[in-house]
């Protein structure tokens, strides 16, 4: 489960369990997470005032998640609550990034 995050591809490093993940907001990521979570504007307005569900913020990062081939959706959850919404939120902050401003 560990990669590399390249910024040049937009790509945001999570660092959980001693692995880097990446994640990656590619137009297939945020189309998929759009269908589950709702419009992107929204779910950046959610962020922002901080009202971003736990359940969202890790649908997001599932959706953005590189390799998921060795990391199952639940797994990931319990990655990110186990190293905490403080070590998690530069991620979220770089993908909203990525989402408002692109490439």
């Amino acid at each position: 489960m560990s990669g590399v995050a390249n910024p040049e591809r937009g790509e945001a490093a999570l660092e959980v369990g001693g692995e880097t993940l990446a994640l990656r907001p590619s137009f297939a990521a945020l189309v998929a997470a759009e269908e589950e979570l709702g419009p992107l504007f929204e779910l950046v307005e959610r962020a922002a005032d901080g009202k971003l569900s736990l359940g969202d913020l890790v649908a997001l990062f599932w959706h953005c998640l590189v390799d998921r081939d060795r990391l199952t959706r639940e797994a990931l959850g319990e990655a990110v609550l186990a190293v905490g919404l403080a070590r998690v939120t530069p991620v979220l902050k770089a993908i909203l990034q990525q989402i408002l401003a692109g490439k």
